[in-house]
């Protein structure tokens, strides 16, 4: 069933030129860990950041919206050139559709991979709306499909893959390799 929704929607990832990432439970797993001066810490998966830069070197637009904080976050942005890292952002909705303005990127063109209730607000501004595996019930069913992988664990990674498979890219990147450092 899941890979029948992928197929239905592969004509729809060939046209996605902006693909907008949550952080806390998509770049990461979702926790929160404090160091002894409890300074917020979070860990990112290095796969994702390659999968990141891969479809930034075939032109997509990639974008973090978070409702977290900055700090770690606006690091992981700035080492993988991330233009737009928009954090402590409350109406998801309202700042996606003023960045899609911005961008002069219309809504078919757009992705958001999601993970909480929050994410689910976004819907009606985006062409798809993506879950990893283990986002929340509510997300997983309105979700145009959801991937194997899990938030933090190579799930972007995964829709990056299948974004470049659908626009005719991967099979030359697989057989060739990437020739730039990893992020």
């Amino acid at each position: 069933m899941r890979e029948l929704r992928w197929r239905l929607i592969r004509q729809t990832l060939r046209q996605i030129n902006l693909l907008v990432l949550d952080v806390d439970g998509v770049l990461t797993d979702g926790g929160l860990w404090f160091n002894a001066d409890g300074e917020l810490t979070k860990r990112f998966d290095v796969r994702d950041g390659l999968g990141i830069r891969l479809l930034q070197q075939e032109g997509l637009e990639v974008v973090f919206l978070s409702g977290g904080q900055g700090g770690a976050t606006q690091v992981r942005a700035d080492q993988l050139g991330i233009r737009h890292c928009l954090v402590g952002i409350k109406d998801k909705p309202a700042a996606l559709i003023a960045l899609q303005k911005e961008l002069e990127r219309p809504q078919s063109e757009t992705a958001f991979l999601g993970d909480d209730l929050n994410d689910l607000a976004v819907r009606p501004v985006v062409k798809l709306l993506l879950a990893p595996n283990d986002a929340c019930g509510p997300v997983r069913r309105g979700a145009n499909a959801v991937l194997s992988r899990s938030g933090g664990h190579g799930a972007v990674r995964e829709l990056a893959e299948r974004i470049l498979r659908a626009k005719g890219r991967w099979q030359q990147l697989s057989e060739q390799g990437w020739r730039d450092r990893n992020d």
